[in-house]
Formats: structure tokens, C-alpha cells, sequence
């Protein structure tokens, strides 16, 4: 039992302060730990000499029939432990106990979940639960990182045990042993944490969930085997097949166009997304690893710093694709925009797969895997319970709680989308006026943010996440790379496919600020970050942060136009290769579920692992290729089919010339002004076809 007060205070200092200790008194109380036996061990040794008056876990003198069966069979496990029965042993074997690498950061002692989970003897059942301990309330010492981390070390005891039993049991025994008595808020075991081999039924949500993809799965199998069979030609096929044919849908999907069949599409953009989005998923699974069980847990740290500038690439061709699209339409149309229609076909685009994302996170997480830290399937469903509606209308960014993490950024883009409609008509009335105003709100928004940053002292190398949700969450923080993107669309507007003649001195300048800005917009921290003590001051990482936002979108602007006017070079042969062209497709989809299958690869795992780039590396390529399958899947039941109802809206006498259209474009059978969201937009379609479909 001193081993387990001793790794608890041990673990503590480790975590709150973070550094090498030269403490001789520290290292002396280090190796007295290491010499006790494992904590399970320690554990056996007390059970065996111990009575049933000794285990009383009640206060009053009328048990319940709960607290009587624990009794009973906590006293035939002390039995079976004295005449060394194997099922007993193998109980005690699969404790935890102090983990290796607590200088490291390691928290973690997983034992052997599946050892005792499958113990079975007679009524006996084993129970795996965590013994977590929050080392600043043991301590007397709150900080962000203390009250963040959390020490957890697997135990086992007979199922009838309810957490409040095994509470007040390890309580006790403390107290008798060494008159010790430690906060129950500061280490308990809860029934959150526990698993048996029991399964939970099913709810009524999870069923719901299961119909919904099952019925839809139906349909789309149904509509396709009429595609396959009855159908001859494609070119002929009704609309309604259209909508749910998965094979027409993959054929819309993978269908590769020529970069010059077409000289009003950005090809470019299709690798810039795609880059993107594997960039995203790389960032998020260092993220996810920082909850993962490394002994070597420190190490992540300064990593996930480095990564702040992701999505604002996706912002930036949110609003160039929005500004641009809808301007030519407005052109065609005498300056008249059907708002109403525009935002029923991005909700038609965008509700469903958010909806059903909420459903499957929430209710099949935890129907597809098993695991010691798998209890409760996804670790977000407590706050999807307090905000799923919050997700729904796209204001989660301003939650306390997330529903879906990751959905912020489908917030910030949907607000920024609402307002889109009042920025067209004034750049269509007032032009270059109008744009000179938004240039102005730009500066406003980035002042804002600086002015923010400096006076409220904040720092995006805090760990605090109510502060980096400030900082990072809230919409005026990546309103100015939208709008960045928004006028760089004007800009495209109005040049109208002009060509440019620059000189060569022209260009390489303009390639030269571009990844200087790229570059410096990533790495520029890296120096502090990696020296273990960040010394940037408030203004410095203020000015970074606030340039960032400004600089990252005007960098991606020019390799955008580079590439449209044929100064791309080798960036442009890469950008715009035809491969992209079915990821960027996928893009929005991938967008949803690669935390999905990142949760899933995590919460499986039953030992310790080890945190490496190149193992993030490999684990990125798993989570990459499933997620693309999950996704390719998802598309063809749900997106694709709910996104082109759309079709039957328009009038029928146009719909064929549409259709044939919009698809042999690859489109996804949606009307692109509505799709200003850049995590799946498909290729800028001819002038034509967005007047005609849009004005619909």
C-alpha cells in the first residue's frame, strides 16, 4: 500500500511540474518506490491476511443485498487467494501498477483488461476499473496542467463490487495501514470506468441510428441494382436514379476531368484541399495521441503547438469560391441571388451527414470495438447530450460543451456563409467601394484580435483550453482569411480569365514572399517551443498569431494565381493532377469521420505505446485509408443521395441538360454557390452552368 501512495504523490510532482528533478530527497523516495512489489501484489498480500470484519464496506447496520453479495464474494476471493486457485491469481495479476516513464509524462497502467474481464467462476465475474487520482487536489497544488491530467491505474475486483465499494474498501485500508486519509475527489475509482464482459443493450437512439443506415443503405442498393439491370444507357436515366444510384454516384465521384477541358475551373484548388485535409488529419492525430497512453507523453507537447493554420486554408477557398461563383451568377442574373434557395441546397449539402455524424459517433463508437478505455463509447457523448441542437444550428464554436470537436470549423464557415449574401450585393452595387470596405474590416478583425491577445494577456503556448477556445474557436478569429479568400474572388471577378504578363523578376519575388510566409507561419515558434521553456513575450506571439491569420491566406492567394496563369510550374503539375480531383470530392465526408475512426484506433488499444513521428506517421496512413473507405461509404448512402435532392426541386424541363452536366463536371449533383464551405467543394463549373442552375 505505500507503493500506491508513494506513485500517486510521485506522479503528482511529475505531472504539475513537468522538469528534471535534482531533489536528492525526490530521487531517494524514487528508489524506495522501485523496489516495492507490483501494486497488485501488494494488494494480495493484504487480502490474505485480513476477515470479513475487516472488509465491512457500510456504516450502518443494515446492509443492503448489494453490499452483502460483495461481502460474500470479496471473502471467496481472500479464500481462493490463500489455496492459490488460478481464477483468483489471475484476478490480482491483471492490476495495474506504477507506470514506467513517470518523468516521461506516462500516466497510464492499463494491466490486463481481457485477463479480467473473462474471469469466471461460478457467480464470480471479474470487473476492470480504473484507480484515477488527480495529482494537484492530492497535492494542495491547482494548476492548468495538473487539474488537466489525471494519473489512472487498472484494478480488478468480483462484478458485484460497485465503485462505492471499492471506494470505501481502499479508503479503509489505507486508514488502518498508515493513518493516511486521502481526499475522495482527489483518487477514487468510478463506474464510468468500469467493464465487465457484459454488454450494454442497445437504446432506442442506437436502433434508430442502425434503421436509418440500414433503410438508406436499402434504398441506395435498391436504386442501383435498377441502374445496373434496367437501365442501358446513363445518359438516359431518371432523376430520382440519379439521386440514389451508387453507381452513378462513384462514377460522378471518380470521374477524372482533363485540366484543360475546361478553362473557368481552378484545378489547383482540388490539391490545395486535399493537402489540406491530410494536414488536418495529421494534426489531429498528434492531438489524439495526447490522450492515448504513451510513456513517453511529454514528448507531444511542443508538436501540438506548431499546427495553428490549418483549416485557414479551407476558409480562404470558402470565400473565393463563394464570391466568385456567385458573382458570375449575379452577372447573368442582373445582380438578383435567390438567398432562400441558396441556403436550402448548403443545408441539403451539409445537415445530413452532421446529423448522422452526431447519431454514429454517439451510438456506434462503442458497438465497434472493446478496450480498457473504451467505456462509454465516444468520449465526447456527455457534451453531445447538452449540445447536439448547438451543432445543429452551427453556433457550437460559442459552447462550453462540444458536441463533435471538430465541427467549430463547420460553425464559423456556416456563420460566415449567413452573411455572405449582404457582402455580394454590396461588391455587385458599389464594387471596388465595397471592397475597399471589406478590406478595412479585415484590418478591423485582425486589430481586434491583437488588441484581445495583449490585453486579456493570452498566449497560444497556455495550455488553459477555455483560453485557446477564445483564441481559436470564436468567428472573428477566421473571419479574416475568409475574407481574404472572399476579395481574392472579386479579383478573380473581375479579371474575368485576363491574362497576366509578369516578368520573371515578378514571379520568383512572388514565390519567394509566398513560402516565406508559409514557412514562417509554421515554423516561426518552433525555436521556442522546442527549447522546453517558451520565452516568446505577449506582444511577440500576439504579432505572430494575428499575422498568421492574415498572412497564410494572401500566400495561398498567390500560388492560386501563379497556377492560373501559368507560372505554377512544378507546384502546379502537383496541385492540380487529376488524382486529387476524387479526394477533393470527399473531402467534406473525410472532414466528419476521420475522427471517428481515430477514436476507434485509440480507445482499442490494451497496453502502453510509444509516441514517435514516425509511428504518427504510420498511424496517419491507417487512419487515412479507412477513413477515405468510411467516408466513400457514408458519401454513397447518405451525402450524395440527400445532397442531390436538390434536383427534383428544379424545373423538370431543364433538369437532363443539368444533370448531364453538372455531372460529367463532377459536381456531386449540387449547385456550387451554395457550397462555400471548402471541406467539399467540387471544381468551378463553367459560367453557364452556374447561372442557369443557381438562378433556379
Amino acid at each position: 500500500m505505500v507503493k500506491l501512495i508513494s506513485f500517486i504523490l510521485l506522479s503528482g510532482l511529475v505531472l504539475i511540474r513537468g522538469e528534471q528533478f535534482e531533489d536528492e530527497s525526490i530521487l531517494k523516495e524514487f528508489q524506495n518506490l522501485k523496489k516495492l512489489k507490483p501494486l497488485g501484489l501488494e494488494f494480495a498480500d493484504y487480502f490474505q491476511n485480513v476477515t470479513l470484519n475487516d472488509l465491512s464496506l457500510f456504516d450502518s447496520n443494515l446492509p443492503t443485498q448489494e453490499d452483502l453479495l460483495c461481502l460474500s464474494e470479496m471473502g471467496q476471493l481472500m479464500l481462493a487467494l490463500r489455496s492459490g486457485q488460478f481464477w483468483a491469481l489471475k484476478m490480482i495479476d491483471s492490476w495495474g501498477s506504477i507506470p514506467s516513464g513517470l518523468f516521461t509524462g506516462n500516466v497510464y497502467d492499463l494491466g490486463n483488461f481481457d485477463e479480467c474481464i473473462n474471469i469466471k467462476n461460478n457467480n464470480i465475474r471479474g470487473k476492470y476499473c480504473f484507480l484515477e487520482a488527480y495529482p494537484s487536489k492530492m497535492l494542495g497544488s491547482e494548476s492548468a496542467i495538473g487539474s488537466f491530467l489525471k494519473t489512472k491505474t487498472a484494478t480488478c475486483f468480483p462484478s458485484s463490487c460497485s465503485a462505492t465499494h471499492m471506494n470505501k474498501f481502499v479508503g479503509q485500508i489505507i486508514q488502518r495501514l498508515f493513518n493516511v486519509s486521502i481526499p475522495s475527489t482527489a483518487m477514487s475509482i468510478s463506474d464510468s470506468t468500469c467493464q465487465t464482459s457484459e454488454k450494454e443493450p442497445w437504446n432506442a437512439l442506437t436502433i434508430l441510428t442502425i434503421v436509418i443506415l440500414a433503410l438508406m443503405g436499402t434504398i441506395v442498393a435498391l436504386f442501383t441494382l435498377y441502374d445496373y439491370f434496367l437501365c442501358k444507357s446513363q445518359g438516359d436515366l431518371p432523376v430520382i436514379v440519379k439521386v440514389f444510384s451508387a453507381r452513378a454516384n462513384s462514377r460522378a465521384c471518380f470521374r477524372i476531368v482533363q485540366n484543360k477541358s475546361n478553362p473557368n475551373v481552378i484545378h489547383c484548388l482540388n490539391g490545395i484541399r486535399g493537402m489540406s485535409l491530410f494536414w488536418v488529419i495529421f494534426l489531429h492525430q498528434y492531438a489524439s495521441l495526447f490522450y492515448s497512453p504513451n510513456i513517453n507523453r511529454f514528448s507531444i507537447l511542443p508538436v501540438t503547438f506548431i499546427f495553428h493554420i490549418t483549416l485557414d486554408s479551407f476558409f480562404f477557398i470558402g470565400g473565393l469560391l463563394v464570391s466568385l461563383i456567385a458573382l458570375r451568377l449575379m452577372d447573368r442574373t442582373k445582380g438578383k441571388l435567390n438567398v432562400p434557395m441558396m441556403y436550402l441546397r448548403r443545408l441539403l449539402r451539409i445537415v445530413p451527414i452532421l446529423a448522422m455524424a452526431i447519431l454514429v459517433y454517439t451510438q456506434l463508437t462503442g458497438l465497434l470495438g472493446d478496450g480498457p478505455l473504451f467505456k462509454g463509447g465516444y468520449n465526447g457523448k456527455a457534451s453531445c447530450e447538452k449540445s447536439w441542437y448547438l451543432t445543429m444550428l452551427f453556433v457550437v464554436n460559442f459552447a462550453n460543451d462540444m458536441c463533435l470537436d471538430h465541427t467549430w470549423y463547420l460553425a464559423v464557415d456556416m456563420q460566415l456563409f449567413l452573411i455572405s449574401p449582404l457582402l455580394l450585393f454590396a461588391l455587385y452595387k458599389w464594387g471596388k467601394k465595397a471592397a475597399a470596405g471589406i478590406f478595412v474590416l479585415i484590418v478591423l478583425l485582425s486589430g481586434c484580435l491583437f488588441a484581445e491577445m495583449m490585453v486579456n494577456n493570452y498566449s497560444i503556448l497556455n495550455l488553459d483550453l477555455t483560453l485557446q477556445k477564445k483564441m481559436y474557436f470564436y468567428t472573428h478569429t477566421h473571419a479574416a482569411p475568409w475574407l481574404i479568400g472572399f476579395l481574392f474572388g472579386y479579383f478573380l471577378y473581375l479579371s474575368k480569365g485576363k491574362k497576366f504578363q509578369l516578368s520573371w523578376f515578378s514571379v520568383w519575388t512572388g514565390w519567394i514572399l509566398s513560402l516565406a510566409l508559409l514557412f514562417t507561419s509554421i515554423f516561426a515558434l518552433y525555436p521556442a517551443v522546442m527549447s522546453g521553456i517558451p520565452k516568446a513575450t505577449t506582444l511577440e506571439l500576439s504579432l505572430y498569431y494575428t499575422l498568421t491569420r492574415v498572412g497564410w491566406p494572401m500566400a495561398i492567394g498567390w500560388v492560386v494565381f501563379a497556377c492560373m496563369q501559368g507560372y505554377g510550374s512544378l507546384a502546379n503539375s502537383f496541385l492540380s493532377s487529376p488524382l486529387w480531383q476524387p479526394i477533393s470530392k470527399l473531402s467534406y465526408s473525410a472532414y466528419i469521420w476521420h475522427s471517428f475512426i481515430q477514436e476507434i484506433n485509440q480507445r482499442i488499444t490494451r497496453t502502453n505505446t510509444y509516441f514517435s513521428d514516425y509511428q504518427v506517421m504510420l498511424d496517419f496512413w491507417s487512419t487515412l485509408g479507412l477513413t477515405l473507405l468510411f467516408s466513400y461509404l457514408m458519401y454513397l448512402i447518405i451525402e450524395a443521395p440527400i445532397g442531390g435532392l436538390d434536383l427534383l426541386l428544379r424545373p423538370q424541363k431543364k433538369a437532363p441538360a443539368e444533370i448531364k452536366t453538372v455531372t460529367d463536371s463532377d459536381l456531386g449533383k449540387e449547385n456550387r454557390i451554395d457550397d462555400g464551405d471548402s471541406t467539399k467543394q467540387g471544381d468551378l463549373e463553367a459560367t453557364e452552368l452556374n447561372t442557369q442552375t443557381a438562378a433556379d
